[in-house]
Protein backbone atom coordinates (compact mmCIF):
# COMPACT_ATOMS: atom_id res chain seq x y z
CA UNK A 1 0.00 0.00 0.00
CA UNK A 2 1.53 3.71 -0.76
CA UNK A 3 2.36 6.05 1.79
CA UNK A 4 -0.48 8.01 0.79
CA UNK A 5 -3.29 5.49 0.45
CA UNK A 6 -2.16 4.36 4.00
CA UNK A 7 -2.33 8.36 5.36
CA UNK A 8 -5.95 8.75 4.32
CA UNK A 9 -6.80 5.00 6.15
CA UNK A 10 -5.34 6.64 9.14
CA UNK A 11 -7.11 9.33 9.14
CA UNK A 12 -10.24 7.80 8.82
CA UNK A 13 -9.44 5.61 11.45
CA UNK A 14 -8.34 8.36 13.64
CA UNK A 15 -11.53 10.70 13.43
CA UNK A 16 -14.45 8.18 12.83
CA UNK A 17 -12.30 6.58 16.34
CA UNK A 18 -12.09 10.33 17.95
CA UNK A 19 -15.71 11.63 17.10
CA UNK A 20 -17.53 8.47 18.19
CA UNK A 21 -15.51 7.00 21.03
CA UNK A 22 -16.72 8.92 24.30
CA UNK A 23 -20.59 7.89 22.31
CA UNK A 24 -19.37 4.31 21.89
CA UNK A 25 -18.49 4.23 25.47
CA UNK A 26 -21.89 5.15 26.98
CA UNK A 27 -23.55 2.62 24.63
CA UNK A 28 -21.15 -0.15 25.88
CA UNK A 29 -21.92 0.70 29.62
CA UNK A 30 -25.31 1.00 29.08
CA UNK A 31 -25.67 -2.09 27.77
CA UNK A 32 -24.39 -4.25 30.27
CA UNK A 33 -27.14 -4.47 32.24
CA UNK A 34 -29.25 -4.17 29.48
CA UNK A 35 -28.11 -7.50 27.97
CA UNK A 36 -29.92 -8.98 31.68
CA UNK A 37 -32.40 -7.22 31.48
CA UNK A 38 -34.95 -9.44 31.60
CA UNK A 39 -33.62 -11.49 35.02
CA UNK A 40 -32.68 -7.98 36.38
CA UNK A 41 -36.76 -6.87 35.68
CA UNK A 42 -37.79 -10.11 37.29
CA UNK A 43 -35.77 -10.19 39.94
CA UNK A 44 -36.26 -6.53 41.49
CA UNK A 45 -39.89 -6.22 39.87
CA UNK A 46 -42.87 -7.40 41.37
CA UNK A 47 -44.17 -10.63 39.62
CA UNK A 48 -47.55 -12.24 39.86
CA UNK A 49 -47.78 -15.37 41.68
CA UNK A 50 -50.01 -17.71 39.26
CA UNK A 51 -52.15 -19.84 40.89
CA UNK A 52 -52.43 -23.62 40.26
CA UNK A 53 -54.82 -24.41 37.79
CA UNK A 54 -57.76 -26.59 39.43
CA UNK A 55 -61.14 -28.42 37.64
CA UNK A 56 -62.96 -25.18 39.08
CA UNK A 57 -60.51 -22.82 37.54
CA UNK A 58 -62.22 -20.23 35.43
CA UNK A 59 -61.65 -19.58 31.80
CA UNK A 60 -60.31 -16.45 30.43
CA UNK A 61 -63.23 -14.08 28.81
CA UNK A 62 -60.51 -11.24 27.52
CA UNK A 63 -63.67 -8.77 27.57
CA UNK A 64 -64.74 -9.67 31.54
CA UNK A 65 -60.07 -8.54 31.91
CA UNK A 66 -60.46 -5.43 29.65
CA UNK A 67 -63.75 -4.42 31.58
CA UNK A 68 -61.91 -5.12 35.13
CA UNK A 69 -58.82 -3.13 33.86
CA UNK A 70 -61.08 -0.33 32.74
CA UNK A 71 -62.98 -0.23 36.07
CA UNK A 72 -59.40 -0.02 38.08
CA UNK A 73 -58.86 3.71 35.74
CA UNK A 74 -61.53 5.18 35.46
CA UNK A 75 -61.84 7.69 32.90
CA UNK A 76 -59.11 5.97 30.75
CA UNK A 77 -58.86 3.58 27.42
CA UNK A 78 -57.02 0.66 26.49
CA UNK A 79 -54.42 1.06 23.56
CA UNK A 80 -53.06 -2.59 24.08
CA UNK A 81 -52.93 -5.97 25.33
CA UNK A 82 -49.16 -8.07 25.66
CA UNK A 83 -48.72 -11.47 26.13
CA UNK A 84 -45.02 -12.58 27.60
CA UNK A 85 -43.45 -15.57 26.01
CA UNK A 86 -42.24 -17.40 28.35
CA UNK A 87 -45.00 -17.25 31.52
CA UNK A 88 -49.00 -17.54 31.25
CA UNK A 89 -48.84 -13.67 31.90
CA UNK A 90 -50.63 -10.89 29.85
CA UNK A 91 -50.69 -7.10 30.54
CA UNK A 92 -53.42 -4.36 29.70
CA UNK A 93 -51.89 -1.26 28.88
CA UNK A 94 -54.13 2.04 29.27
CA UNK A 95 -53.94 5.48 29.18
CA UNK A 96 -55.65 8.46 29.40
CA UNK A 97 -55.67 8.66 25.93
CA UNK A 98 -54.50 6.48 22.26
CA UNK A 99 -51.54 8.24 21.65
CA UNK A 100 -50.28 9.27 25.16
CA UNK A 101 -46.56 10.64 26.31
CA UNK A 102 -44.73 7.63 26.69
CA UNK A 103 -44.39 7.91 30.55
CA UNK A 104 -48.31 7.97 30.93
CA UNK A 105 -49.15 4.54 30.16
CA UNK A 106 -50.24 2.32 32.99
CA UNK A 107 -49.89 -1.58 33.12
CA UNK A 108 -52.58 -4.43 34.21
CA UNK A 109 -50.86 -7.86 34.76
CA UNK A 110 -53.81 -10.55 34.43
CA UNK A 111 -53.16 -14.85 33.85
CA UNK A 112 -53.95 -15.35 31.00
CA UNK A 113 -55.38 -19.13 31.77
CA UNK A 114 -57.81 -17.62 34.09
CA UNK A 115 -58.12 -13.93 33.57
CA UNK A 116 -57.27 -13.14 37.10
CA UNK A 117 -55.94 -9.31 37.64
CA UNK A 118 -53.08 -8.83 39.99
CA UNK A 119 -52.04 -5.49 40.98
CA UNK A 120 -50.76 -2.56 38.71
CA UNK A 121 -47.06 -2.25 38.19
CA UNK A 122 -45.68 0.58 39.33
CA UNK A 123 -44.55 3.58 36.45
CA UNK A 124 -41.62 2.24 34.65
CA UNK A 125 -39.06 5.27 35.33
CA UNK A 126 -36.47 3.10 37.64
CA UNK A 127 -32.86 2.23 36.64
CA UNK A 128 -33.19 0.13 33.77
CA UNK A 129 -35.90 2.93 31.74
CA UNK A 130 -32.78 5.61 32.00
CA UNK A 131 -29.95 2.78 30.59
CA UNK A 132 -32.53 1.94 27.92
CA UNK A 133 -33.45 5.64 26.99
CA UNK A 134 -29.65 6.58 27.36
CA UNK A 135 -28.65 3.16 25.47
CA UNK A 136 -31.32 4.31 22.51
CA UNK A 137 -32.35 7.77 22.03
CA UNK A 138 -30.55 10.06 24.78
CA UNK A 139 -34.05 11.20 26.16
CA UNK A 140 -33.99 12.92 22.26
CA UNK A 141 -36.54 11.22 21.10
CA UNK A 142 -36.07 10.50 16.99
CA UNK A 143 -33.28 12.89 16.92
CA UNK A 144 -31.31 11.24 19.77
CA UNK A 145 -32.08 7.56 17.85
CA UNK A 146 -30.97 8.63 14.62
CA UNK A 147 -27.57 10.64 16.00
CA UNK A 148 -26.37 7.23 17.50
CA UNK A 149 -27.45 5.49 14.23
CA UNK A 150 -24.93 8.11 13.06
CA UNK A 151 -22.49 6.80 15.73
CA UNK A 152 -23.05 3.24 15.05
CA UNK A 153 -21.99 4.10 11.39
CA UNK A 154 -18.74 5.81 12.37
CA UNK A 155 -17.79 2.72 14.21
CA UNK A 156 -18.10 0.80 11.19
CA UNK A 157 -15.96 2.88 9.03
CA UNK A 158 -13.56 3.08 12.29
CA UNK A 159 -13.37 -1.17 12.22
CA UNK A 160 -13.08 -0.86 8.63
CA UNK A 161 -10.11 1.88 8.54
CA UNK A 162 -8.58 0.34 11.32
CA UNK A 163 -7.88 -3.46 10.35
CA UNK A 164 -6.72 -1.85 6.80
CA UNK A 165 -3.74 0.22 8.87
CA UNK A 166 -3.52 -2.63 11.05
CA UNK A 167 -2.74 -5.18 8.82
CA UNK A 168 0.84 -4.31 7.33
CA UNK A 169 2.12 -3.38 10.89
CA UNK A 170 1.04 -6.85 12.10
CA UNK A 171 2.57 -8.84 9.42
CA UNK A 172 5.89 -8.24 11.55
CA UNK A 173 4.69 -9.35 14.48
CA UNK A 174 2.86 -12.57 15.88
CA UNK A 175 -0.27 -12.83 16.41
CA UNK A 176 -1.58 -11.34 19.75
CA UNK A 177 1.90 -10.40 20.86
CA UNK A 178 2.00 -7.64 22.98
CA UNK A 179 4.85 -6.07 23.62
CA UNK A 180 5.01 -6.01 27.18
CA UNK A 181 8.65 -5.33 27.82
CA UNK A 182 9.20 -2.42 26.36
CA UNK A 183 7.34 1.29 27.00
CA UNK A 184 3.85 0.94 28.64
CA UNK A 185 2.50 3.18 25.31
CA UNK A 186 3.96 0.36 23.10
CA UNK A 187 2.10 -2.34 25.01
CA UNK A 188 -1.26 -0.39 24.99
CA UNK A 189 -1.07 0.29 21.46
CA UNK A 190 -0.77 -3.83 20.90
CA UNK A 191 -3.52 -5.00 22.94
CA UNK A 192 -5.78 -2.33 21.40
CA UNK A 193 -4.82 -3.55 18.44
CA UNK A 194 -5.07 -7.63 19.28
CA UNK A 195 -8.60 -7.27 20.84
CA UNK A 196 -9.86 -4.87 18.55
CA UNK A 197 -9.11 -7.73 15.92
CA UNK A 198 -10.50 -9.96 18.69
CA UNK A 199 -13.50 -8.42 19.12
CA UNK A 200 -13.76 -7.55 15.46
CA UNK A 201 -16.70 -9.99 13.81
CA UNK A 202 -18.81 -9.04 17.07
CA UNK A 203 -18.56 -5.64 17.14
CA UNK A 204 -19.68 -5.20 13.54
CA UNK A 205 -22.59 -7.30 14.03
CA UNK A 206 -23.98 -5.36 17.12
CA UNK A 207 -22.82 -2.20 15.15
CA UNK A 208 -24.83 -3.11 12.20
CA UNK A 209 -27.73 -4.28 14.33
CA UNK A 210 -27.56 -0.98 16.65
CA UNK A 211 -27.55 1.51 13.61
CA UNK A 212 -30.66 -0.89 12.35
CA UNK A 213 -32.45 -0.71 15.45
CA UNK A 214 -32.01 3.24 15.52
CA UNK A 215 -34.14 3.38 12.69
CA UNK A 216 -37.25 1.92 14.51
CA UNK A 217 -39.33 5.39 14.07
CA UNK A 218 -38.54 5.72 10.56
CA UNK A 219 -39.28 1.80 9.69
CA UNK A 220 -42.37 2.05 11.69
CA UNK A 221 -43.56 4.67 9.90
CA UNK A 222 -42.90 3.53 6.22
CA UNK A 223 -45.06 0.34 7.68
CA UNK A 224 -47.77 2.15 8.19
CA UNK A 225 -47.99 4.52 5.36
CA UNK A 226 -46.97 1.55 3.27
CA UNK A 227 -48.27 -2.28 4.33
CA UNK A 228 -50.59 -1.05 7.12
CA UNK A 229 -52.20 1.51 4.91
CA UNK A 230 -53.27 -0.87 1.85
CA UNK A 231 -54.74 -3.62 4.68
CA UNK A 232 -56.84 -0.90 6.31
CA UNK A 233 -57.78 0.74 2.88
CA UNK A 234 -61.10 -0.42 2.29
CA UNK A 235 -62.38 1.27 5.25
CA UNK A 236 -60.93 4.76 4.67
CA UNK A 237 -64.44 6.02 4.41
CA UNK A 238 -65.90 3.81 6.71
CA UNK A 239 -68.11 5.84 9.70
CA UNK A 240 -66.52 6.11 12.93
CA UNK A 241 -66.81 2.97 15.50
CA UNK A 242 -70.11 3.73 17.74
CA UNK A 243 -68.47 0.95 20.28
CA UNK A 244 -65.99 -1.79 20.37
CA UNK A 245 -67.03 -5.84 19.69
CA UNK A 246 -66.12 -8.45 21.64
CA UNK A 247 -61.69 -8.85 21.88
CA UNK A 248 -62.28 -12.45 22.71
CA UNK A 249 -63.86 -13.11 19.49
CA UNK A 250 -61.15 -10.94 17.80
CA UNK A 251 -58.68 -12.88 19.18
CA UNK A 252 -60.01 -16.24 18.61
CA UNK A 253 -60.61 -15.06 14.85
CA UNK A 254 -56.60 -14.60 14.96
CA UNK A 255 -55.69 -17.57 16.06
CA UNK A 256 -57.87 -19.67 13.70
CA UNK A 257 -56.18 -17.71 11.07
CA UNK A 258 -52.83 -18.58 12.13
CA UNK A 259 -53.04 -22.12 13.82
CA UNK A 260 -49.73 -22.62 15.09
CA UNK A 261 -49.04 -19.45 16.32
CA UNK A 262 -49.39 -17.33 19.58
CA UNK A 263 -50.64 -13.84 19.89
CA UNK A 264 -47.45 -11.36 20.93
CA UNK A 265 -49.92 -8.34 21.39
CA UNK A 266 -53.18 -6.55 20.47
CA UNK A 267 -53.39 -2.79 19.08
CA UNK A 268 -56.58 -1.55 19.71
CA UNK A 269 -58.39 0.92 17.52
CA UNK A 270 -56.82 4.23 16.84
CA UNK A 271 -53.27 3.14 18.15
CA UNK A 272 -50.52 3.84 16.23
CA UNK A 273 -50.10 -0.23 15.27
CA UNK A 274 -53.94 -0.69 14.19
CA UNK A 275 -56.49 1.55 12.31
CA UNK A 276 -59.43 3.33 13.41
CA UNK A 277 -61.53 0.36 13.38
CA UNK A 278 -59.46 -2.84 13.98
CA UNK A 279 -58.16 -4.97 16.41
CA UNK A 280 -54.72 -5.51 15.22
CA UNK A 281 -53.30 -9.42 16.68
CA UNK A 282 -49.54 -9.49 16.15
CA UNK A 283 -48.94 -13.16 15.87
CA UNK A 284 -46.06 -14.69 16.72
CA UNK A 285 -44.16 -17.98 15.86
CA UNK A 286 -42.79 -20.43 18.80
CA UNK A 287 -39.03 -21.21 17.67
CA UNK A 288 -36.65 -18.83 19.10
CA UNK A 289 -36.56 -17.08 15.61
CA UNK A 290 -39.88 -17.09 14.63
CA UNK A 291 -41.02 -15.96 17.89
CA UNK A 292 -39.11 -12.56 17.37
CA UNK A 293 -40.91 -12.53 13.96
CA UNK A 294 -44.90 -10.81 14.05
CA UNK A 295 -47.17 -11.54 11.02
CA UNK A 296 -50.33 -8.96 11.97
CA UNK A 297 -54.10 -9.84 11.45
CA UNK A 298 -56.40 -7.05 11.01
CA UNK A 299 -60.07 -7.89 12.34
CA UNK A 300 -63.00 -6.05 12.34
CA UNK A 301 -63.46 -4.66 15.34
CA UNK A 302 -67.41 -4.19 15.01
CA UNK A 303 -68.58 -7.73 13.73
CA UNK A 304 -65.34 -9.90 14.68
CA UNK A 305 -64.14 -10.72 10.85
CA UNK A 306 -60.88 -11.12 9.85
CA UNK A 307 -60.16 -8.28 6.91
CA UNK A 308 -56.62 -9.16 6.14
CA UNK A 309 -53.56 -10.72 7.53
CA UNK A 310 -50.08 -10.72 5.41
CA UNK A 311 -46.15 -11.22 6.29
CA UNK A 312 -44.20 -8.42 7.66
CA UNK A 313 -41.93 -6.97 4.73
CA UNK A 314 -38.48 -7.85 4.29
CA UNK A 315 -37.20 -4.25 6.19
CA UNK A 316 -39.87 -4.64 9.30
CA UNK A 317 -38.12 -8.43 9.35
CA UNK A 318 -34.86 -7.20 9.54
CA UNK A 319 -35.46 -4.63 12.55
CA UNK A 320 -37.01 -7.74 14.65
CA UNK A 321 -34.45 -9.84 14.10
CA UNK A 322 -31.88 -7.03 14.63
CA UNK A 323 -33.16 -6.16 18.53
CA UNK A 324 -32.85 -9.74 19.71
CA UNK A 325 -29.73 -10.15 17.87
CA UNK A 326 -28.30 -6.49 19.15
CA UNK A 327 -28.34 -7.44 23.01
CA UNK A 328 -27.88 -10.99 22.84
CA UNK A 329 -31.27 -12.72 23.36
CA UNK A 330 -31.56 -15.39 21.35
CA UNK A 331 -29.32 -18.32 22.83
CA UNK A 332 -30.56 -17.88 26.91
CA UNK A 333 -27.90 -17.05 29.80
CA UNK A 334 -25.09 -18.65 27.97
CA UNK A 335 -24.95 -16.38 25.05
CA UNK A 336 -25.75 -13.27 26.93
CA UNK A 337 -22.62 -14.02 29.18
CA UNK A 338 -20.91 -14.25 25.89
CA UNK A 339 -21.98 -10.87 25.37
CA UNK A 340 -21.06 -9.68 28.48
CA UNK A 341 -17.56 -10.90 27.70
CA UNK A 342 -17.04 -8.85 24.93
CA UNK A 343 -19.02 -6.18 25.49
CA UNK A 344 -15.89 -6.02 28.35
CA UNK A 345 -13.93 -6.44 26.19
CA UNK A 346 -14.65 -3.52 23.70
CA UNK A 347 -14.94 -0.65 26.76
CA UNK A 348 -11.27 -1.72 26.82
CA UNK A 349 -10.56 -1.37 23.33
CA UNK A 350 -12.12 2.30 22.88
CA UNK A 351 -10.60 3.40 27.03
CA UNK A 352 -7.23 1.84 25.42
CA UNK A 353 -7.56 3.84 22.01
CA UNK A 354 -8.62 7.21 23.72
CA UNK A 355 -5.43 6.87 26.36
CA UNK A 356 -2.85 6.73 22.96
CA UNK A 357 -5.05 9.52 21.28
CA UNK A 358 -4.34 11.89 24.76
CA UNK A 359 -0.56 10.52 25.48
CA UNK A 360 -0.07 10.72 21.55
CA UNK A 361 3.67 12.20 20.75
CA UNK A 362 4.26 15.11 19.10
CA UNK A 363 5.44 13.37 16.16
CA UNK A 364 4.27 14.33 12.13
CA UNK A 365 2.11 12.02 10.94
CA UNK A 366 3.97 11.71 7.90
CA UNK A 367 7.04 10.24 10.00
CA UNK A 368 4.40 7.92 12.30
CA UNK A 369 3.15 6.07 8.83
CA UNK A 370 6.62 5.30 7.47
CA UNK A 371 7.33 3.63 10.89
CA UNK A 372 4.63 1.03 10.61
CA UNK A 373 5.88 -0.08 7.25
CA UNK A 374 9.61 -0.36 8.71
CA UNK A 375 11.05 -3.53 10.24
CA UNK A 376 11.97 -1.61 13.36
CA UNK A 377 9.63 -3.45 16.10
CA UNK A 378 10.74 -1.06 18.70
CA UNK A 379 8.52 1.67 17.42
CA UNK A 380 5.73 2.92 18.91
CA UNK A 381 3.97 3.49 16.31
CA UNK A 382 0.80 5.18 14.93
CA UNK A 383 -1.76 5.98 17.27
Amino acid sequence: MTARALRKWYLVHKWTSLISTVFLLLLCLTGLPLIFHEEIEHYFEPHPELRPLTADSPQIDYDKVIAGALAARPGEVVRFVSFDPQDPLGAVITAPTLVPPPLEAHVQPFDTRTGELFAPEPPDDGFMTLMFRLHTDLFLGLPGYLFLGLMGLLLVASLVSGVVVYTPFMRKLDFATVRSGRSSRLKWLDLHNVLGVVTLAWVLVVGATGVINTLALPILGMWQSGQLAEMTAPYVDAPPLKGLGSLHNALQTARNAAPGMEPSFIAFPGTQFSSQHHYAVFMRGTTPLTARLLKPALVDASTGELTDMREMPLYVKTLLVSQPLHFGDYGGLPLKIIWTLLDIITIVVLGSGLYLWLGRRKVPLEKRLAELQTSDLETEGRA
